[in-house]
């Protein structure tokens, strides 16, 4: 069974900082492109930025200059670096990974974090 778990979501005031960690565990073979995605209350969800094997990166245009993705291709995790905070950023940030497990590749989704940016 295959685990994709996101950490490091919570309340901060606008202009702050955060930082998301996502890590899968189980019998993870490879881990191909990793993504952030957010959605807000009646919303889609949309994508926040994405990392491929190699550290390519790819960001929404919100995301572009303010948040940061980066990924350890060792421990199979991927982390979002968000500053300069704004209360429309706020939102459940989910973690995806596309991952080589029992012989196939597939997507897999992490639970999700809030995040909140209030004064």
């Amino acid at each position: 069974q295959v685990q994709v778990v996101e950490s490091g979501g919570g309340l901060v005031q606008p202009g702050g900082s955060l930082r998301l960690s996502c890590a899968a565990s189980g019998s993870v073979v490879a881990a191909g492109a990793m993504g952030w995605y957010r959605q807000a209350p009646g919303k889609q969800r949309e994508l926040v930025a994405s990392i491929s094997r190699l550290g390519v990166t790819n960001y929404a245009d919100f995301a572009a200059g303010r948040f940061a993705i980066s990924r350890d291709n060792a421990k199979n995790s991927v982390h979002l670096q968000m500053n300069s905070l704004k209360p429309e950023d706020t939102a459940v940030y989910y973690c995806n990974q596309n991952l080589f497990y029992r012989g196939s590749w597939s997507d897999h989704w992490g639970q999700g974090t809030q995040v909140t940016v209030s004064s």
